[in-house]
């Protein structure tokens, strides 16, 4: 496992958030806002009436950055265009002669895409969703030095009958300036992720947060000791992307270091 040197990983992420700030700025501006005229009870929530069995408190995932990290064309590479990447467990890579494989505490990641002009009662059958995240040390695969030839811990699905896709995984680590958490891009087919145009056919893109505790529990465990004192300094609160709501964002995770992590998040688009 390659590992970088904690103030060269400061740095490099320093430089790449102070960049991906400037394209949060938009997303978080409108976010708040939405919600300012939302709490005038100008801006209606998609979905049914709670008479229908379904709830009215429904609306979309919130809008987020991708970040400097994507790999999905947007920032120069394209995995998504790679033979192999349509996979359940990302925690190789694929196709590469690097071919190494992401060290840290098993975690599954499922996600329910559903229809949140229903209520969120309609599933998104046969959605595709992009997922990726750092591994244990904070570096990116295709991005970050040491692992810029991997691609691991990428990976696209698409949505079965009951709207859910399932990635195993390991749990990420904790980076100078970002609260621990996974990006995720959500497609209108499986085929529109391989459009030519860097964000084409993309219906959302946002994050998922991962809870303080079981954040905690894993950083106390061997190769996540860096992610300590970043996530010390950190709270959801004050991160950038999720500091004006986390509501809708933050996973239910269960389970334990020795028998691994299940992550769930509903994503209403």
């Amino acid at each position: 496992m390659h590992r970088h040197h904690a103030d060269e990983r400061e740095d490099e992420h320093a430089d790449e958030h102070d960049r991906g700030l400037s394209h949060d700025l938009p997303v978080l501006a409108r976010r708040r806002m939405i919600r300012l005229l939302a709490g005038a009870g100008l801006v209606p929530l998609a979905g049914c009436s709670a008479e229908d069995g379904t709830s009215d408190e429904c609306s979309t995932i919130p809008e987020e950055t991708a970040g400097p990290y994507p790999g999905d064309g947007s920032n120069g590479v394209n995995v998504l265009k790679e033979s192999g990447v349509v996979r359940g467990d990302i925690t190789s890579s694929f196709g590469t002669s690097a071919g190494g494989t992401a060290e840290g505490v098993p975690l599954t990641v499922t996600l329910t895409v559903v229809d949140a002009a229903s209520g969120c009662a309609a599933p998104k059958k046969g959605a595709a969703v992009y997922v990726w995240h750092c591994d244990r040390d904070g570096a990116y695969s295709l991005y970050s030095e040491g692992v810029s030839d991997e691609n691991y811990l990428r990976g696209v699905q698409e949505t079965d009958d009951r709207g859910r896709v399932t990635f195993t995984s390991v749990f990420p680590g904790c980076y100078p300036g970002r609260w621990p958490h996974i990006h995720f891009e959500v497609y209108g087919s499986l085929d529109a992720t391989t459009a030519a145009a860097a964000g084409a056919s993309l219906t959302s893109t946002s994050q998922l947060a991962l809870p303080k505790d079981v954040c905690e529990t894993v950083y106390a465990t061997e190769g996540y000791g860096q992610s300590v004192p970043n996530l010390g300094q950190l709270s959801l609160e004050s991160d950038s992307i999720f500091g004006d709501g986390h509501e809708q964002q933050l996973a239910a995770v269960r389970g334990s270091v020795a028998e691994g992590y299940t992550a769930t998040l509903t994503v209403p688009v």
